[in-house]
């Protein structure tokens, strides 16, 4: 009996051994798969934390873009606000420098076209600014103001030297996600010089903007021309451009 006794014994140890290592087994193996389980929660879910900061590759800031002309003419309206500005996580955009790229792409798609370039005219700039700020500071968006004052009255109210007088006029968005003038995506504005192309490129897309542009239709040949910004402080940007003919 006590030699039974012992082999029983034996087995019971033999027994409690393998239970142990079976439950080391399992034991890992649920360690291995929760390890598992949190690295494909990471996979899955790090795209979306990355897009939510911004991370998926900020712009450039801008290069200093071609001096448009003259800052400060000696006739200027009366209503221009001057230089305003709103600030991104990129740069400072400044409405002075959006004008300057503004002006500079606008001639950039004339030579494109074969038509010379236009020259700058700050007073035309000054009243061109003016009309933008009435703009956002009275809440519309018109050729022809809440005083039924359109582009060549405006003018020449603050000088007379233009015969023919054109306008192009445009509103965005600074740092919010808007959709592209084509309606092809959407494009957020973190930099004066792509503010300044989505300018460009609203006014392009339009057939009556893009004539006044090109001098198409029964546009005139213009001579000169200035361009107007006005950033509000809640990232809202008006814009207009205004063409001169003098002669």
């Amino acid at each position: 009996m006590a030699g039974k006794s012992r082999e029983t014994r034996e087995a019971n140890t033999d027994r409690s051994a393998d239970r142990a290592l079976l439950r080391g087994l399992v034991n890992f193996l649920v360690v291995v798969a929760l390890v598992c389980s949190l690295a494909l929660g990471t996979a899955l879910f790090a795209p979306q934390l990355i897009d939510g900061f911004g991370l998926d590759g900020a712009p450039t800031p801008s290069a200093d873009p071609p001096p448009a002309g003259e800052r400060n003419p000696d006739v200027t309206d009366p209503d221009d606000p001057g230089n305003t500005s709103y600030e991104t996580g990129v740069e400072t955009i400044r409405s002075a420098t959006v004008e300057d790229f503004v002006h500079a792409k606008v001639n950039d798609r004339r030579t494109d076209h074969g038509l010379e370039p236009l020259e700058w005219d700050g007073t035309i700039a000054s009243v061109a600014r003016a009309h933008s700020y009435d703009m956002a500071t009275r809440e519309y968006f018109s050729h022809t103001n809440p005083d039924g004052e359109g582009p060549y009255g405006r003018f020449s109210d603050v000088d007379d030297y233009c015969q023919g007088y054109g306008e192009n006029i445009a509103r965005t968005w600074i740092d919010r996600r808007t959709r592209q003038p084509d309606g092809d995506g959407v494009v957020r504005h973190q930099t004066a010089e792509g503010l300044a192309t989505g300018l460009v490129n609203q006014w392009m897309n339009s057939t009556e903007h893009r004539q006044a542009i090109l001098e198409d239709g029964d546009v005139p040949q213009w001579d000169r021309a200035g361009v107007g910004v006005y950033i509000a402080d809640d990232g809202a940007v008006f814009a207009s451009q205004n063409f001169c003919h003098e002669w």
